[in-house]
């Protein structure tokens, strides 16, 4: 590992604040499962989203069984980590999660990005959601 990877770690620890995938009390902020709408139109739509604050971000997956560990594999590359959910006929679900802050540009990326890897493995991306933790009353 380089000199600019740790400090690119470094960064991304800071900027994630000890939030992860299993932090108690994370709600659903935004979610995007049709593809006609902009992620850009979902996050402006989102009263819960804080935009300055780390997110956990979950891509909804269906995979082939046979295919889970390879994906899992290149997903980890960037910070992934594939959790599966269950089967939905012959496929499997799994989401695909990572903690960063959003914004319009990267979660459109992702989603393309997940979009592309889910068919060239033979499955398909169903959307994804964001989760930060619930806002104090």
């Amino acid at each position: 590992m380089g000199l600019l990877d740790r400090l690119l770690d470094l960064v991304k620890k800071r900027e994630t604040a000890g939030l992860t995938a299993d932090t108690p009390g994370l709600e659903i902020v935004a979610e995007a499962f049709d593809p006609v709408v902009a992620d850009s139109a979902v996050l402006a739509a989102s009263p819960d989203w804080v935009s300055t604050a780390p997110a956990v971000l979950r891509h909804h997956l269906l995979l082939p069984p046979d295919r889970v560990a390879e994906a899992a594999s290149i997903l980890a590359q960037d910070g992934y980590e594939l959790r599966e959910q269950g089967l939905s006929g012959d496929l499997a679900r799994v989401h695909a999660v990572r903690v960063q802050v959003l914004d319009a540009l990267h979660c459109a990326q992702e989603r393309s990005r997940m979009a592309g890897l889910a068919q060239r493995l033979g499955g398909d991306a169903l959307g994804w959601d964001a989760l930060q933790p619930e806002a104090p009353a």
